[in-house]
C-alpha cells in the first residue's frame, strides 16, 4: 500500500515504528494492556484529565511526546493524536503494573530486545521516577523547567536521554528514553479504542486499513493506494 510523502525525520521514525511490529500489532497496540473501548472513547472526547499523572508530570510528558513527534504538514503530531492520553490510560492496566512479564531479578541492562523488559520498576513507577528526575536534572543544568525550554533545547535534552548522558536519578536515561519512545509509537499507531491515534489520523497518513475484516487482495498490490478509509475495532 502506498504511503504519503513525509519528511526525513518523520519518515525514519515511522518506518522504524511500523516495521517493529506486524500490522495486527498496530491495530491492538502490541505489548500494552488493553483499555476498555468505552473508557478510551470517553477520554477522547472533550477536555481530557489525566488519571495517573499529576499536573507536573503531565506537563512534562506532553512536552516530551510533542518533540518526539511534532506536528507538521505531513501529519498530526503526538499531541494531536492523543499519545499522551494513551500513555496515561495505560498506566492503570496490568501492563503498567508489570503483570504481563517476569519481574524478578537478575536484570540485564541494555540487553537485546528478545530478553524482554529488563528493569526492576514497573512502567508506571518508572515514569513517576524518571519524569521527576528529568525535571530536577534540567532545572539544575539549565535553570528552567523542561516545559519552559525552546524546541532546540528540548531536543538536546532528549538527545542526552537517548545517549544516556543525562543522569535523572534511579532510572537509567536510556531505559526511560526507550520506554517513552515505545509508548509514543504505540499511542500514535494504536487503534483509537485505546485512546491514541485520534480520528485514525496516523493510519490515514500511512494508508493503513486498520481493523478491516478482509483486505488480502490488496496486500501485494505494491505502490497502489488502498481506496477505503481505515476502520477501528470499535
Amino acid at each position: 500500500m502506498k504511503t504519503i510523502g513525509i519528511s526525513p525525520h518523520r519518515r525514519s521514525f515511522l518506518r522504524k515504528a511500523v516495521t517493529a511490529a506486524p500490522a495486527v500489532a498496530l491495530v491492538a497496540a502490541a505489548g500494552v494492556g488493553a483499555v476498555a473501548t468505552t473508557t478510551a472513547g470517553t477520554a477522547a472526547q472533550g477536555s481530557y484529565r489525566p488519571v495517573y499523572f499529576n499536573p507536573a508530570e503531565w506537563a512534562t510528558l506532553q512536552a516530551l511526546v510533542d518533540r518526539l513527534i511534532p506536528a507538521n504538514s505531513d501529519g498530526p503530531g503526538a499531541l494531536e493524536a492523543g499519545v499522551h492520553e494513551f500513555i496515561d490510560l495505560q498506566m492503570n492496566t496490568p501492563y503498567a503494573y508489570g503483570k504481563l512479564w517476569f519481574m524478578q531479578a537478575p536484570f540485564v541492562p541494555e540487553s537485546p530486545p528478545e530478553f524482554g523488559y529488563q528493569f526492576h520498576m514497573a512502567p508506571r513507577d518508572l515514569y513517576r521516577s524518571a519524569l521527576a528526575g528529568l525535571e530536577h536534572a534540567v532545572q539544575a543544568k539549565l535553570g528552567k523547567a523542561f516545559t519552559a525550554l525552546d524546541a532546540s533545547q528540548k531536543d538536546a535534552v532528549i538527545g542526552e536521554l537517548e545517549k544516556g548522558t543525562l543522569a535523572i536519578g534511579a532510572v537509567p536515561p536510556k531505559t526511560f528514553f526507550g520506554q517513552l519512545l515505545q509508548n509514543t509509537r504505540e499511542g500514535y499507531f494504536s487503534d483509537p479504542a485505546h485512546g491514541g491515534n485520534k480520528d485514525m489520523a496516523a493510519w490515514k497518513m500511512i494508508n493503513f486499513p486498520g481493523a478491516r475484516g478482509d483486505y488480502m487482495d490488496w496486500v501485494e498490490q505494491y505502490g497502489k493506494h488502498y481506496p477505503l478509509p481505515p476502520a477501528s475495532i470499535a
